[in-house]
């Protein structure tokens, strides 16, 4: 399908405000003196054989310039675009709308598409959140996603929220030329090595987090909340959505699909796949543990709410001896003894005296005080 046929499609089936969009080219505008580019790209590149070109063109002139050799592509990148620029993107790149419509929606799970002759690869970015102490109401990891759109010799990555930056990604890969001249899909795999890479530091600290956990909830006086540790458990779900469903689109990726990496690349997409297996792994094994740490501080607060039933149930037996003296002594019978002995009074309240303390002893000596 040629640019004009594209374009054509966009402006007789796009809505009214993309189609005022394309109309009146804000998001594209160039000023006097050369293009600018818009808020949200974060850079824009063309490669040849592996080595960045000179300068930071407008993603328009950088498409441009790719035909220009056979051995080039463009890496656009954006975070969080508007409407109106991803429309215009779309525009120059040929994407579909149902493309544009998912890249301008965050919260997307893992999952590789293929789009006519766009393949889409989605995944979840991850970053650990600091934190002083663990509340009931802690951010413990921050999730967003990334978008890679892979097509004929150019690469769009979009990213929606605040973790997974990608420019430690673009500067790594740049310096690995023999990578990078394998074309778009050598972002894709630079990508996803990094998604992982955040997935294992995460876990990293989350670990440290539930070992302190784990301290707290032994502890003598046991300062962990139900609350606290139920927090975790939801921020350990989150990052669980995030890193499980990769799996699916590393297998298909690792798979002999004619529109899927090269070669070259397969062996590196296989190490990825490795290090997910790993953060796979750890995040399985945190939310076992934390699973037991919940249901260990359940049992404490059974045995502890057993214990003060104890304490409770032996006062209200030492409190009922002396209700029953004092009852019978109070019942007003004229025969009655002791009622006129000199000291029935007082050997009254020794008897009660007695009674409680003999009592408190043999709760004490069973554990129940």
């Amino acid at each position: 399908m040629d640019q004009r046929t594209v374009r054509a499609r966009w402006l007789g089936r796009l809505p009214a405000l993309l189609r005022r969009t394309w109309s009146r080219p804000v998001a594209v505008a160039v000023p006097a003196g050369g293009r600018s580019n818009p808020d949200a790209v974060v850079d824009c590149a063309v490669y040849v054989d592996g080595r960045r070109q000179p300068g930071r063109p407008h993603y328009t002139e950088a498409y441009t310039r790719r035909s220009r050799s056979r051995r080039s592509f463009v890496w656009l990148g954006l975070h969080d675009p508007a409407p109106a620029v991803m429309a215009a993107v779309g525009l120059t790149f040929g994407l579909d709308e149902h493309s544009v419509a998912q890249a301008l929606a965050d919260g997307h799970r893992p999952t590789l598409q293929r789009h006519g002759d766009v393949t889409l690869l989605v995944l979840r970015t991850a970053g650990y959140v600091a934190h002083t102490e663990l509340t009931d109401t802690s951010e413990v990891i921050d999730t967003g996603d990334v978008m890679v759109f892979l097509g004929d010799r150019f690469v769009i990555t979009v990213r929606h929220g605040a973790a997974g930056a990608l420019a430690t990604v673009r500067e790594d890969v740049e310096r690995r030329r023999a990578v990078l001249a394998e074309g778009p899909w050598a972002v894709a795999y630079a990508v996803c090595a990094r998604m992982v890479e955040l997935y294992l530091e995460v876990a990293g600290h989350v670990e440290s987090d539930l070992e302190r956990l784990e301290e707290t909830v032994f502890a003598r006086d046991r300062s962990a909340d139900i609350q606290q540790i139920y927090q975790l458990k939801r921020e350990i779900v989150e990052f669980k959505r995030a890193v499980l469903p990769l799996q699916a689109p590393m297998r298909v990726l690792l798979g002999q699909q004619p529109d899927g990496p090269p070669p070259a690349l397969r062996r590196w997409f296989a190490d990825v796949d490795s290090d997910l297996a790993r953060a796979v792994d750890r995040v399985g094994a945190y939310d076992d543990l934390l699973n037991s740490i919940l249901q260990s501080r359940l049992a404490q607060l059974a045995v502890e709410q057993n214990n003060d039933m104890r304490k409770i149930a032996a006062w209200a037996a030492i409190a009922a001896a002396q209700t029953a003296v004092a009852g019978m002594y109070g019942m007003n019978f004229a025969n009655m003894p002791g009622l006129n002995w000199r000291y029935g009074y007082p050997a009254a309240l020794l008897l009660m005296a007695t009674a409680g303390l003999t009592l408190h002893r043999l709760f004490r000596r069973s554990g129940w005080l």
